[in-house]
């Protein structure tokens, strides 16, 4: 134990107590054995790239080009999206994908191309490949999206995974986004970011890498188009991203970067390009489509470490109700468990929670149960039993039984990668339905076993089934997160076939959208914080997963009265509208903050609840192409720099544009609007688009503008559905989509169309079908036509 080591865990018996501080130093100590004896010792390696193209094979939707130290797999799928694996890499197995891999494009066709290389040309996208091994994809008109250089592995003389490192190029002009959930974005700057999902161990703010979701999923936007590359390998790694600069004029650009280094897994990459929507759809269709939330969770959720009791929950609801504040769940934190053992209560803190949840119930609010993966390693505590009995828990190289620590004590964990694992533990949320809990969400997942010293989590060396190929820790810790909500969610499917599954996680992987969304995890108190909220839910949006949202007021400290205020109203326009905080910190319920904070929150939460239509159609949408509720501005006009640039707005599907509050003191805020005419929601006052305009955002309300001619589908003063229409510019036609959905069933309602046009002096809206246009079934009141 080195100096370092030894501060660290006398911190730790200072900080958790004698008891807990000790195993955490046990744990550090047991971790680093066990890797140090049950990793194989990394020696000589020998580098290789491909070397010089010698063949080619064509088959159906590409072929394989073969190289003088490496092959390489292309194809082209009937969705638009490009595979290429090198070295016999195949699109499957893997953890991201949804099923089969799609089908090859039949009329994509390998080609021999100029200077001994080879391409295939495709309807969207044309595959170059050198004679060296670089492979660019370029557009159908031939402007070049990204080019990635022959790659180089560093192979063990003794044998074992390779290393690989793979650097690519884009236009000088071109953005990064995504990499999962990322404090610095949405627009990621340059730098290196790390592929582990990740406990910080503390509250977290922007300049914080890596967090708890990391994916090899680039978002990438240029004057050129969009593309979406996706490296699957579940390895750990880092992505160093470096724009590229313009020449200004004199024709010598440097070329954005990005290198990509794996400690192992295949090399392979998927690459989706087109307008940002197609690239989504395409993301969505090979990776899944995302979960569908039941209605109740698009409402308010109020949540806090440290409730305490029934009667605490009870105050809490009846603070809500009193107050004339919407309210749709309440989430328990580990202070429900009995001594923090999952899948137990605390009788005497919670002795009738069956029929708490069912009085909760009756006045609309559902019961969220945390649900963590690690299980106290105590003979006789049914759940380590069964899954003793299941020989569910994972295993170190020497054959025992993983033990780490968590807020239970000594604990072993689930290897989620073997089916039958997951069979099991889904079964156990009966338990947790029998309490009258509809949701769930799984936290400390990455999975984190607390350690006083080193990383947070199980050892390297510990084995796991990865779906009987067999494998370690190395390349299962980014999925352990995914395959525990696979668990979730189809046993859920199973115990309530009828109702949808409504689950979140601190942590996963690219495809955990089919499962549910997540949450900020522990973002700091403090404006920063606010700031690193709203990147995480766009760049995670990004990267295929729709609902998510921040603690609102931050997970730690206290925040001051306009802090809160203005997270909250951030809060109201995000998909998950959760308030939480930890043991230690203040309060979050908005009438412990003042008079006009309670006031104005209230505006905020009533607005969420007459917009609850939307943002279930925007559910739907989700489910069915992919794109994400929170846009960022330039998402129907990438090849619009200034939008581009813009990090502190967003499009709220495609009619609303909601610009936060994200400084302290301001009562006014510049905000950058697209192309067309946008309306003041709260004045009416209508701007003109592209450009940047000056909008009032007094403590009372944030800015939210409409896009002229957008129909919404919002809640009426009688709980009905009325269509909210922003009249169009004159002489020009306007519409939306409304999917009604007021349940948490399987129905798929069908889309309907809506247009908005003037007619003489008024504006007529009007619902499409085969028959032509015909009368709204809904209200309708049009709102902006008397500022024109």
């Amino acid at each position: 134990m080195n100096g370092r080591d030894l501060v660290r865990s006398v911190k730790a018996v200072a900080s958790v107590g004698a008891a807990q501080g000790v195993r955490t130093v046990r744990a550090a100590w047991r971790r680093r054995r066990a890797d140090a004896t049950g990793l194989p010792a990394r020696g000589p390696e020998r580098a290789r790239v491909p070397g010089l193209v010698e063949d080619a094979e064509p088959g159906l939707g590409g072929g394989v080009v073969r190289f003088s130290r490496s092959e390489l797999r292309i194809l082209v799928a009937v969705n638009g999206a490009v595979f290429w694996g090198w070295d016999g890499a195949e699109p499957e197995p893997s953890y991201a994908l949804a099923g089969r891999c799609p089908e090859p494009d039949p009329r994509a066709v390998l080609e021999p191309d100029k200077d001994g290389g080879w391409r295939v040309v495709a309807e969207r996208v044309t595959v170059v490949v050198s004679r060296h091994g670089a492979v660019e994809v370029l557009t159908p008109g031939g402007v070049s999206l990204r080019r990635d250089l022959p790659p180089r592995w560093w192979e063990p003389v003794g044998g074992g995974p390779a290393r690989w490192m793979q650097r690519s190029e884009v236009s000088a002009d071109a953005r990064f986004f995504g990499l999962g959930g990322r404090a610095s974005g949405p627009r990621l700057p340059d730098g290196t970011y790390r592929l582990w999902n990740t406990d910080p161990g503390r509250s977290f703010a922007p300049g914080d890498d890596p967090l708890y979701i990391t994916m090899p999923v680039q978002l990438v936007v240029s004057d050129g188009g969009t593309h979406l590359a996706f490296h699957d390998s579940s390895w750990g790694g880092t992505v160093t991203l470096r724009e590229g600069e313009e020449g200004a004029g004199s024709g010598h650009d440097r070329a954005g970067t990005s290198e990509l280094r794996m400690d192992g897994g295949p090399l392979r990459c998927w690459v989706m390009a087109g307008t940002p929507a197609r690239v989504l759809l395409a993301w969505a269709s090979l990776t899944g489509a995302p979960a569908l939330p039941p209605a109740w969770a698009l409402g308010h959720h109020h949540a806090r470490w440290g409730f305490g009791s029934e009667q605490e929950v009870r105050r809490i609801v009846t603070g809500y109700l009193e107050h004339g504040l919407p309210l749709d769940a309440v989430h328990l934190d580990i202070d429900h468990l009995e001594a923090q053992q999952v899948f137990t209560v605390d009788q005497d803190r919670f002795p009738k929670l069956p029929v708490l949840a069912e009085e909760l119930r009756r006045d609309g609010v559902r019961l969220v149960s945390i649900v963590g993966p690690a299980v106290k390693a105590l003979p006789g505590h049914a759940v380590y039993d069964g899954g003793t009995t299941e020989d569910a828990f994972v295993r170190g190289s020497s054959g025992d039984v993983v033990e780490g620590v968590s807020w239970s004590g000594e604990a072993v964990f689930p290897d989620f990668t073997h089916a039958r694992v997951r069979t099991w533990w889904g079964g156990l949320y009966e338990e947790r339905l029998a309490q009258g809990f509809s949701g769930f969400w799984h936290d400390l997942n990455e999975p984190t076993s607390f350690t006083a010293f080193g990383e947070s989590t199980l050892p390297r060396s510990a084995r796991h089934s990865l779906e009987g190929r067999g494998g370690d820790h190395r390349e299962a810790h980014n999925v352990y997160a995914l395959c525990m909500a696979r668990a979730a969610y189809e046993g859920l499917r199973n115990l309530a076939p009828e109702e949808r599954p409504f689950l979140f996680s601190r942590s996963g992987w690219a495809g955990m959208q089919r499962y549910g969304g997540t949450w900020s995890g522990d973002v700091a108190t403090g404006w920063p914080g606010l700031r690193a909220s709203l990147a995480l839910v766009m760049g995670l949006g990004l990267c295929g997963v729709p609902y998510s949202g921040p603690d609102v007021g931050g997970f730690d400290g206290d925040p001051s009265p306009e802090l809160y205020l203005r997270w909250f109203q951030l809060g109201a326009y995000l998909p998950l509208f959760r308030t939480h905080a930890s043991l230690r910190a203040g309060r979050r319920e908005p009438w412990e903050f003042g008079g006009d904070v309670l006031e104005h929150a209230r505006v905020a939460l009533v607005e969420r609840r007459r917009l609850l239509p939307y943002f279930m159609t925007l559910a739907h949408l989700a489910r069915r192409t992919g794109a994400p509720y929170v846009r960022p501005l330039w998402w129907t006009a990438p090849e619009e720099r200034a939008l581009r640039e813009c990090q502190d707005a967003f499009l709220l599907g495609d009619s609303l544009l909601v610009a936060p509050v994200l400084d302290p003191g301001a009562d006014r805020r510049a905000v950058q609007l697209p192309r067309g005419r946008w309306y003041d929601t709260a004045t009416g006052q209508a701007y003109e688009g592209p450009g940047k305009v000056l909008v009032d955002a007094p403590l009372a309300r944030i800015p939210v503008l409409a896009r002229a001619g957008a129909v919404l589908p919002v809640r009426g003063e009688d709980g009905g559905l009325e269509l909210e229409v922003w009249a169009p510019a004159r002489g020009r036609a306007g519409g939306g989509l409304v999917v009604p959905d007021g349940g948490d069933g399987w129905d798929e309602p069908e889309i309907e169309r809506y247009t908005a046009r003037w007619r003489g002096s008024r504006v007529v809206v009007e619902r499409e079908g085969e028959d032509g246009g015909g009368v709204p079934p809904y209200p309708v009141r049009v709102r902006g036509a008397g500022e024109l």
